[in-house]
Formats: structure tokens, sequence, C-alpha cells
């Protein structure tokens, strides 16, 4: 799967004119639909005069489940949100969301037409953004002795791990993300390293975007 980089301060943009009516297309990244919901309220503050934004998210994956959202905002039903969203799908997206700001040029689209012009809004902002391939990881929280850091740092490069967070105290806890296809390996590794005496504590998955 793939995500965009773009982030809710400085999305991705586009537009296009379709018989007088503006569609402007906004997308950018983010981690829950929750913010994808503060995405297209701010959104909606930059236009207060558009007669509509619809929008679509996509989130999740890093387990194999994705959780999606969309609103037509006004438009027949099926005519905005669900263009968009199938662009979403279409271009294998998560961890983003595309809103399509409208401004009424006076002159009726019907349906068909409203489709058209949704999907292309989407499709030009989603044409605009920075790309990156989604790499499922699992996050494993470590537990160090001091002299153990450089023996675990050269295991956890090995296996394009990043790190995620450190805690410096008697002893060193850190977490990384391994890619899940490089976890099983990861684990052996460390085990067979310390002679178990460190064994990783899986405690999470994530989604880790690699720029294409």
């Amino acid at each position: 799967m793939f995500t965009l980089l773009d982030p809710p301060d400085s999305p991705a943009h586009d537009s296009m004119v379709e018989k007088k009516s503006e569609f402007i297309g906004d997308a950018c990244h983010v981690d829950s639909l929750e913010d994808a919901l503060a995405f297209v309220e701010s959104i909606r503050e930059q236009h207060p005069k558009s007669r509509h934004v619809a929008y679509a998210a996509i989130c999740g994956g890093a387990d194999g489940r994705l959780s999606e959202r969309m609103s037509d905002d006004g438009e027949p039903s099926g005519t905005a949100g669900k263009p968009i969203l199938d662009v979403l799908r279409a271009n294998g997206l998560t961890d983003c969301v595309v809103a399509v700001t409208r401004y009424f040029g006076g002159i009726l689209l019907g349906s068909g037409g409203l489709i058209r012009a949704y999907s292309t809004g989407a499709s030009l902002a989603v044409k605009a953004a920075t790309r990156a391939r989604i790499v499922p990881c699992r996050v494993y929280r470590v537990r160090l002795e001091y002299a153990q850091i450089g023996s675990f740092q050269r295991i956890a490069a090995a296996v394009d791990s990043e790190q995620v967070s450190q805690e410096f105290a008697e002893r060193v806890v850190i977490e990384v993300s391994v890619p899940m296809e490089r976890a099983e390996a990861f684990e052996i590794r460390v085990r067979e390293a310390f002679n178990a005496a460190v064994v990783p504590d899986p405690v999470a998955t994530l989604n880790r975007p690699v720029p294409l």
C-alpha cells in the first residue's frame, strides 16, 4: 500500500473548473480519522463562502484492517464522498485524507457530472502529492544493560529497524519498529546474541512510510 507525505499544514493542492463551478482538491497525510476530520474543518475555515467541502479518508492497514470515512457534505448521495474514496482506493492509499471544495458556478452538473468533477478534483490533489510506500512494522520494546546497547543497535540496523523511543534509567529501554517480513529474524538474532537474557517484547504495529 501507499500513503501521502504532505502534512496537514501544507497539503498537496490543485483545482479545476467544470461549467463555472470550481473544484479545489487538498490532500495530506493523517494518522487517524479524527485527524482527517480536523483537516477537513481547517479547509472549511479557509473557504467560508464555498458551497460544499466533500471528503474521504482511509486509515490503518498495519494489522490488515482499514477504516474509511467520507461525506457528500450536502451534495446528492453518492456523488461526492464516494468518488473521492474511490480515488484513494484505486491508488492503494491509506493514512491520508482528500477534501474537495466546491464553489458553485450557477450551472447544475447532474449526478454524472458531479461524480466526474469530484473524482477529477481528488485525482488532481493526489497526483500533486508526495507519495510513499507503506511498510507494515511491528514495534518491540527491549530492556538492555548499558553494555549491551552497541550489540543491539547493530542487530537492529541489520533488519532495517527504526528507533521509536528510548529511556535511560538503571537500564535502557528502547522501542524499535521492525518490518513485519524481518520481525521473526530480529527476535531470533536478539535472543541468540544475548543468550536469551534479552527478549524483544512486541507492543504494537504501525505503518512506516518509505518515500518512493
